[in-house]
């Protein structure tokens, strides 16, 4: 292992994937197997040599995911055309709101300078993953939070809830109004509280798949 210079630290904000998890009531969960298992592959192999080539069966919204402007817009860019300067190695800041009132995250949490950065709203529902509780009364962003983070320019959103916006809401506004503005969404993040307000840089790059508008992502904040 190569080790990070001096005073540099690596935090893992994704969940583990693993095989029948359930990341959204209502979507199947992950099935994970092999396509060739160790024992399967002896036979191609010299002796002592052995594989496994995995396989996984999922939908799209599993784990840790972000969202493509196409998974709100038809012809919105998909995980292909996601800019990387969008979701890695992004100058990011923590919104905490785990001592909000109610469900709602509005305005009046979050700062004006937020041009360019990943912002990240530490919520401490993660705590309920795997868990009924967490699918139950979680908190979401208001629209006019929404229309506040693409008015300043926001690069990435993520927070640390089922879902960034209310699922009573039909419109979906914060996912309307952030895909719609170009500002990729990352949802069930995890581990939030282990990083610093401000001063990281942030990571959440999915597979370059075309035609496809989520995706898991392993998301991580490089501190120095």
């Amino acid at each position: 292992m190569i080790p990070l210079p001096p005073g540099r630290r690596l935090i893992d904000v994704s969940h583990l994937v693993e095989h029948g998890m359930v990341t959204y009531r209502g979507l199947p969960a992950p099935v994970v197997g092999d396509h060739m298992s160790r024992d399967a592959s002896r036979a191609r192999y010299a002796r002592g040599t052995t594989f496994q080539i995995g396989r996984i069966e999922m939908v799209a919204n599993t784990g840790t995911y972000i969202d493509a402007p196409f998974h709100r817009y038809a012809e919105g860019a998909d995980l292909a055309e996601l800019r990387l300067e969008c979701v890695a190695d992004v100058d990011a800041v923590v919104v905490r709101a785990a001592a909000r009132a109610g469900r709602a995250i509005g305005p009046e949490l979050l700062e004006s300078d937020l041009r360019g950065k990943a912002v990240l709203v530490h919520t401490g529902w993660d705590a309920h993953w795997r868990t009924d509780r967490y699918f139950e009364g979680y908190p979401f962003l208001t629209r006019a939070a929404a229309e506040w983070l693409v008015d300043a320019g926001a690069a990435l959103v993520g927070i640390d809830s089922v879902n960034i916006d209310d699922a009573a809401d039909g419109s979906r506004p914060a996912h309307t109004l952030l895909l719609g503005a170009r500002i990729p969404i990352v949802e069930h993040l995890c581990n939030l509280g282990a990083l610093p307000d401000r001063g990281f840089r942030f990571f959440a790059v999915p597979v370059k798949v075309k035609g496809m508008g989520s995706f898991p992502v392993r998301a991580f904040g490089l501190v120095t």
